[in-house]
């Protein structure tokens, strides 16, 4: 057989097909498992980021070393005592089931010299009680004229209106009173505003949005709204300004929904939006705190589950 004969040509084109086959399997082996490489390596990577992320986040809307509420607590948990508006044995008795008070906490209760608060995750859920009870009983036209009082029309008299009032959560809920909350709805006058607070305090209230319902801190129907108007009135009496309200309203809802703001907080770093650059006030509003607008951030970005807050109950 020569070089140039009809079977060396055939013979010659068989190898150089195996080959050309051999080297594609080769090459179609190779590109498949870089790609599978390159998928696991992103899902690996894109899951590292979100630890990270949801972490970082964390420690702005949570910081672990908690906030400093600018108000003067005093003596107020004492005189709530006194005037029956909370059971101090009943009040003790739910946190005895739950680990029981600590040293601050039962001197927010009981002492007599209190400055300005530490809030933090831990102790959210007793300041919220607290809040909420001062809120409750504290003297203010919110609560005597507002939406408690006047929603499905205004009341014919003082004890219809009264009854109107009793049917939420924010005062049928709380049990811890000697007595009715009823009782103690909006009786004592504990913080006095000036006209200009009072109207401070009606501005923000109907900014600050609760996203376990659709209402502002205007119309307290649940322990959280009646809390927050506690704590505006409070911040109101120490001078604070509008600015600041927002920020430590904005600070306090976080720790009472976690999960909500860290979600909201997502939402707005997946935009290029740092938690520390976002607007309180913003935040605050029906679009993003309210339980309808949580809802559309929700659709659009994928809810944070880390911590669970103090529901709507004692």
């Amino acid at each position: 057989m020569t070089a140039n004969s009809p079977s060396f040509d055939l013979t010659k084109g068989i190898a150089l097909a195996f080959l050309a086959a051999f080297a594609f399997t080769q090459f179609v082996k190779v590109d498949i498992g870089l790609k599978g490489q390159n998928k696991d390596t992103r899902e690996q990577i894109a899951e590292e980021q979100s630890s990270v992320s949801v972490g970082a986040l964390q420690d702005l809307v949570l910081p672990t070393e908690g906030i400093v509420l600018p108000i003067a607590w005093v003596d107020l948990g004492k005189q709530m005592i006194e005037t029956g508006v909370i059971d101090q044995e009943k009040f003790e008795a739910v946190y005895a089931e739950r680990g029981g008070l600590g040293e601050n906490e039962k001197k927010l209760l009981v002492g007599e010299d209190n400055g300005e608060i530490l809030m933090t995750y831990d102790n959210s859920s007793v300041l919220l009680n607290m809040f909420w009870a001062f809120g409750l009983a504290n003297k203010n036209p919110i609560l005597q004229e507002g939406p408690m009082v006047t929603y499905g029309g205004g009341a014919d008299s003082p004890t219809e209106a009264l009854a109107k009032a009793g049917r939420f959560a924010s005062t049928g809920g709380w049990t811890l009173a000697k007595g009715s909350a009823m009782d103690h709805y909006s009786k004592h006058a504990w913080v006095v505003l000036t006209p200009e607070q009072q109207a401070l305090v009606e501005k923000v209230s109907q900014g600050i949005y609760r996203p376990c319902c659709g209402n502002p801190t205007y119309f307290p129907d649940c322990n959280h709204g009646m809390a927050m108007l506690g704590l505006l009135e409070l911040m109101a009496a120490q001078g604070i300004g509008e600015e600041e309200m927002y920020q430590v309203a904005l600070q306090v809802n976080s720790y009472w929904f976690p999960d909500t703001y860290l979600t909201i907080a997502k939402y707005f770093a997946e935009q290029g939006i740092s938690w520390d650059k976002v607007s309180p006030k913003e935040v605050l509003g029906f679009d993003y705190s309210s339980a309808q607008g949580f809802w559309q951030v929700r659709a659009a970005v994928e809810s944070v589950q880390q911590q669970e807050g103090p529901g709507c109950g004692i």
